[in-house]
């Protein structure tokens, strides 16, 4: 059988091994949410960006530019970090480049994994069949916020173990505690994550729209994978 683990954040990467791991990173308040929607609403491609200013000249190259710091959208950019604002097809076609306060770091920061996937609830179902049919351990990668552990993206990680469990054991105590989580509370998700600190930053920015979109599962039978630098969707 295959294991599972989990990094709780980008600051404690370097204590787990990355080779012949597939890692999926996941940042649910929002960027890996909003990565998903923009692919399954025609975005043809994602570029990440842990800098503002990398990011920013893209626009140059015909890039659509998205930038987001501390839940607002940064100065310069077209477009911040919600996922509501790709729905509908808007900007089918166009390619994407994306920097967020913890999500593209933690991508970055995946480099030297076997494969780089982006994990969020509305894809959750796609992801296990597709993890499941490559048969390798799984190292799923936190954002967290700003270095620190966050409830969002380990409740995530919990349903994704829970969701392996099949062909994945849970390899260290990190992913049998989120596991057990998971099972606790996971029939409610939004009830239980209204609770989580950045859900609660969010609501102060008068988005619960994409809080909504961000817990709602399985609305896409797509995965997100880095190829070449590259992020595309995928149909399972």
């Amino acid at each position: 059988m295959n294991k599972v683990e989990i990094c709780f954040s980008p600051e404690l990467i370097h204590l787990h091994s990355l080779e012949n791991k597939i890692v999926v990173v996941v940042d649910i308040f929002r960027a890996t949410s909003t990565m998903i929607a923009a692919l399954a609403n025609g975005i043809n491609e994602i570029k990440t960006f842990a800098d503002l200013e990398e990011c920013r000249q893209m626009s140059k190259e015909g890039y659509l530019i998205a930038g987001e710091r501390n839940g607002l959208t940064a100065e310069g950019f077209e477009l911040g970090n919600s996922p509501i604002a790709y729905l509908d097809d808007a900007f089918k076609g166009r390619k994407l480049a994306m920097t967020t306060t913890n999500g593209t770091l933690a991508i970055s920061k995946s480099n030297g994994a076997t494969e780089i996937l982006i994990g969020a609830f509305p894809n959750l179902s796609a992801t296990v069949s597709y993890l499941q049919s490559k048969k390798q351990d799984v190292l799923i990668h936190c954002a967290g916020w700003k270095g620190m552990f966050n409830l969002e993206d380990s409740l995530y990680a919990g349903a994704l173990a829970k969701s392996l469990e099949a062909t994945h054991e849970a390899a260290e105590d990190g992913a049998l505690a989120m596991k057990a989580l998971f099972e606790k509370e996971g029939h409610d998700l939004k009830g239980f994550l209204s609770q989580a600190s950045h859900a609660k930053r969010l609501q102060n920015h008068n988005i619960e729209a994409d809080i909504d979109f961000c817990l709602t599962l399985d609305l896409f039978g797509m995965i997100g994978i880095v190829q070449n630098d590259v992020l595309k969707g995928i149909e399972v």
